[in-house]
């Protein structure tokens, strides 16, 4: 019995030093110089490979499809944002252009009332085109400000070209402008006639606006006395004669004179420097006797 116990230990003690001398020799394999791997680190090798390979790409499509449904949530979002920036840069556009095409009519407006009245005394407010009726027979539209505001009948109304008509109406808050395309020396209802002369011969030039030709789209100028020299192209404004229209109000440009009946006096044909067309705003001319 002591003798099997002794040859079992011997045994024990020859497989350990067995065991430490492989391990000897495999990290000496290991650690030594090589060109190659060995057999056995060759095949657990391309066996570890082969299993992660197996692995690793269902595992990649799995991850690259997630990471792919995630972009394109992504690029959703963005086309979205994209999208409403694009709508809000139009709008924005739009509002740039209509807030440069007011500011644009408003300094043109500004720096015409700020001439004139450096030249006279008179008080201008700007009015928005409610309304516009065009027909022949009752050519008016209506503006934005009334009584309340300080309007009154028979104001001249204005616009950057030149006069347009004369308040026919006021109501609290709006009024009605009757336009110069009304204008008939035989129609007692129409808008009254303009006392009127030529810039730079203010004292040498006079003549009565009174009737507005449909067809040709002038106006006419009569009771011109003889020897005035009033010429083509001279531009015609309102003298003050009378008291109804302010003085210095533009009316047009003179198309052509010819002598009238009976030879006493000169008719003008005179072209509006207004167009009567396609107004957003106006001016009210308010004098100082009106507006007391």
């Amino acid at each position: 019995m002591l003798k099997l116990f002794k040859l079992l230990s011997n045994k024990r003690l020859f497989i350990l030093l067995f065991t430490l001398v492989l391990f000897i020799v495999v990290m000496g394999f290991s650690l030594g110089t090589r060109k190659a791997l060995s057999w056995p680190e060759n095949f657990l090798r391309d066996t570890t490979g082969f299993v992660q390979n197996v692995f690793y790409k269902p595992a990649g499509y799995v991850a690259g499809l997630f990471e792919d449904i995630g972009n394109l949530h992504d690029l959703a979002k963005e086309n979205e944002s994209l999208k409403i920036t694009v709508a809000q840069y139009t709008r924005d556009k739009a509002t740039y252009n209509f807030i440069q095409a007011d500011n644009e009519r408003l300094q043109k407006l500004l720096k015409f009332t700020q001439a004139q009245k450096e030249k006279y005394d008179y008080e201008y407010h700007i009015a928005q085109v409610v309304s516009l009726t065009t027909e022949p027979s009752n050519s008016s539209l209506v503006i934005d400000l009334g009584s309340k505001d300080g309007v009154k009948t028979n104001m001249s109304v204005i616009s950057v070209e030149g006069l347009v008509g004369v308040i026919s109406e006021v109501s609290n808050f709006t009024s009605t402008v009757k336009l110069m395309t009304m204008m008939d020396s035989n129609d007692p209802n129409s808008q009254p006639a303009i006392a009127a002369t030529a810039i730079g011969k203010e004292n040498s030039t006079f003549g009565m606006i009174q009737s507005y030709n449909q067809e040709t789209k002038r106006l006419q100028m009569d009771k011109i006395p003889p020897g005035d020299p009033i010429a083509v192209g001279d531009t015609i404004v309102s003298s003050g004669i009378g008291g109804l229209y302010p003085r210095g109000l533009t009316i047009g440009t003179v198309d052509s004179v010819a002598v009238g009946e009976f030879g006493l006096t000169s008719t003008a044909i005179i072209k509006p420097k207004a167009e009567f067309e396609d107004w957003k705003q106006l001016i009210v001319v308010y004098t100082e006797e009106r507006t007391e």
